[in-house]
């Protein structure tokens, strides 16, 4: 996340803390965070003092300012995850805020929805869905071979389950590329595809040349997953 983002996550953020938490609450929910807490001991509430939660949310603006950026992340990240585990009344409010800055939160985890959007998942099976949402979380925070290899994790889980119902024998034996390009052919993936194109009036010779481009451009991907899969320690 950069820094302007940070900014527009924490905008959502502050306003759940400040109207679902107490003072100390708050206090206690940016110290496990990552924020120096030691920086807003003149701010306590007690007997014939006058501070407000207004007042430690702007100190909380402050602090924030000058974090370093994977501080920022590691903070946001924290403190969201906190607040759906200790509010998880709070989910919903807090989804609808952040959708309209373009990020959701899934399973506690704080993502930009140009990473993951959450309304596709329902077509996934469920065996990929939680390593889809681990590789979407490694991506936000920059483990670019930890994504990779959740992202290969959840195809891995899709292609397992192909190979089971059509009977294409053990997934083991193939290669990852080939796992891909047998369970698309055998799923009727692209069959219903020519399909959909037909009924949308598309001519035969442009479904063909759609169709001969799109199957190669998954098996390039494939082939791009599975060597960047099998050389981890350079994908930096």
């Amino acid at each position: 996340m950069t820094g302007s983002e940070h900014n527009i996550v924490w905008g959502p953020l502050r306003s759940v803390l400040e109207d679902n938490f107490t003072f100390s609450t708050i206090k206690e929910i940016a110290g496990l965070g990552g924020m120096d807490v030691t920086r807003l001991s003149s701010l306590q509430q007690k007997a014939g003092t006058s501070v407000s939660k207004g007042q430690l949310m702007t100190a909380l603006d402050g602090l924030l300012s000058i974090m370093p950026e994977d501080e920022k992340t590691r903070f946001l990240t924290i403190a969201t995850e906190e607040v759906l585990r200790r509010r998880p009344s709070t989910s919903d409010v807090l989804k609808d805020f952040l959708s309209r800055l373009g990020w959701t939160v899934y399973n506690g985890t704080l993502i930009p929805l140009e990473i993951l959007d959450l309304s596709e998942l329902p077509e996934l099976i469920k065996e990929a869905r939680p390593d889809l949402a681990k590789a979407s979380q490694r991506l936000r925070d920059g483990d670019l071979s930890g994504a990779i290899s959740a992202a290969c994790g959840a195809v891995d889980a899709t292609t397992n389950m192909i190979y089971r119902q059509k009977d294409l024998g053990n997934p083991g034996e193939a290669s990852f590329q080939e796992r891909v390009a047998n369970s698309l052919k055998r799923h009727g993936t692209i069959a219903n595809l020519d399909k959909d194109l037909q009924s949308l009036g598309w001519e035969l010779k442009e479904i063909g040349l759609f169709r001969e481009n799109l199957v190669k451009s998954i098996n390039q991907a494939a082939y791009f997953m599975q060597t960047l899969r099998s050389k981890m320690g350079d994908v930096h």
